[in-house]
């Protein structure tokens, strides 16, 4: 496959058809997401996969009344941890000594440095910290779909605290950040499907310092 084809291939389709993506192309998009980088490796949230139709209908008014919640196959919502607490990043870093073989002591010292520039910090700039661990599995999950020929539409546009709510966010910690509906472009439908595709040029986009 061919990365940079797929991706001017792929664009935020503003309308999608209903039909439902294979579940091993579902599969691959999560795995990515799930395979992606963020600091310190403590991958501050988590994806919730939704395909309840009653839940979506209560969430399409909350983000701004656009179709593709009720008319992609999933939606994805990334929710970013609402702060980090030593709790947390111990429990991060014990699992990745158990995978690795390790005592759970070996991480110890970055540990404690990890926590004593965090801990200071308001829980504000943590939230925010986490979620741009979020944008990067983001990131990674519209590549993927774009490989696999799957519409991804990234959103902002909804009103976290009442994604919140629905979700039953706040009770576990989270909070949520960005929206991802997957599906299948309406090609008679959309009136963005025929647009060229328009980026910074590239001598205006880069800086080169050699």
């Amino acid at each position: 496959m061919n990365l940079l084809e797929d991706l001017k291939w792929r664009y935020a389709a503003k309308k999608m058809n209903g039909k439902t993506i294979p579940q091993e192309k579902l599969d691959y998009i999560l795995e990515a997401a799930r395979l992606a980088p963020s600091s310190s490796g403590l991958q501050p949230y988590k994806i919730f996969v939704i395909t309840n139709k009653d839940l979506l209908q209560k969430i399409k008014p909350v983000a701004w009344d656009q179709s593709q919640i009720v008319d992609a196959s999933h939606v994805l919502v990334f929710a970013a941890w609402d702060g980090y607490t030593l709790d947390r990043i111990e429990s991060v870093f014990n699992y990745t000594m158990d995978e690795r073989g390790l005592p759970h002591e070996t991480m110890d010292a970055y540990k404690e440095k990890l926590w004593g520039m965090y801990e200071p910090l308001s829980q504000d700039w943590q939230a925010d910290h986490a979620a741009k661990q979020a944008y990067i599995s983001f990131a990674m999950a519209i590549a993927a779909a774009a490989e696999q020929k799957i519409d991804a539409t990234p959103m902002e546009g909804f009103t976290p605290e009442a994604v919140d709510e629905l979700l039953g966010l706040g009770e576990q910690g989270l909070k949520s950040v960005l929206i991802l509906t997957l599906g299948y472009r309406d090609e008679a439908g959309d009136w963005l499907v025929n647009m060229k595709k328009v980026r910074t040029p590239r001598e205006e986009f880069l800086t080169e310092l050699n």
